[in-house]
């Protein structure tokens, strides 16, 4: 009985390690779209990547997309979230809810008047560490030029600890095309504030490599 009781911590603390565990390798992806101006029509291309990440995400991973509208920092403008279930039947049909609402928000959007990065990144940052996951990502679809409305206040640190943000799709302004050097300082800029915050940063533009989003 003495050595019963012995091993009771032991006993605990292994089962407490095994749910760390297995948080620690759970997934979390927070997709933001940018709908403004020229570079709404781009947004089609984004089903592919969401429909990529649904083939590819397990049993108690999480994922959530949300536009990037004039002020990102709001429940409202998130499109559609879920956390997969441990139930093979379940994690379908949530899937195909999901992909549904994904579809209607691409059919029916429309084009925002400013682009909120600053707000949807630190939305995407919340939403993200309230998952609990060991992975976390920040997927920004855009070509990363912000618009902010007037009064907005985003001229602060970030706080990136633990995320990886990539950036996917970033094209080329028609003032780019003048002086090149715009892009890679935009490129650059948000590449500063995410490591500056804690975070890791990548670019990927090359949208039939989608295998390499995940990357850890």
């Amino acid at each position: 009985m003495k050595r019963m009781l012995l091993l009771v911590p032991f006993i605990i603390l292994l089962l407490v390690g095994g749910c760390a565990d297995s948080t620690s390798r759970a997934r979390s992806v927070f997709l933001l779209l940018d709908t403004s101006g020229t570079y709404k029509t781009e947004i089609d291309k984004a089903r592919s990547i969401i429909n990529y990440l649904l083939g590819t995400f397990e049993p108690g991973d999480s994922m959530a997309v949300a536009r990037i509208d004039s002020g990102s920092f709001s429940e409202k403008d998130i499109v559609a979230k879920v956390t997969f279930d441990r139930r093979p039947s379940v994690a379908t049909e949530q899937k195909r809810l999901f992909k549904a609402k994904i579809d209607r928000f691409i059919a029916e959007s429309g084009s925002s008047a400013h682009t909120d990065i600053t707000g949807g990144v630190v939305q995407a940052v919340q939403y993200l560490n309230e998952t609990g996951a060991g992975y976390r990502y920040i997927l920004i679809f855009s070509d990363l030029e912000e618009d902010l409305a007037k009064g907005h206040v985003r001229d602060f640190p970030l706080e990136m600890k633990g995320c990886q943000a990539i950036a996917l799709n970033v094209t080329k302004l028609r003032s780019d095309n003048v002086d090149p050097r715009l892009y890679f300082k935009r490129v650059e800029e948000w590449q500063r504030r995410v490591e500056d915050g804690g975070g890791s940063w990548r670019l990927l533009n090359d949208l039939e490599r989608l295998d390499r989003i995940l990357e850890s």
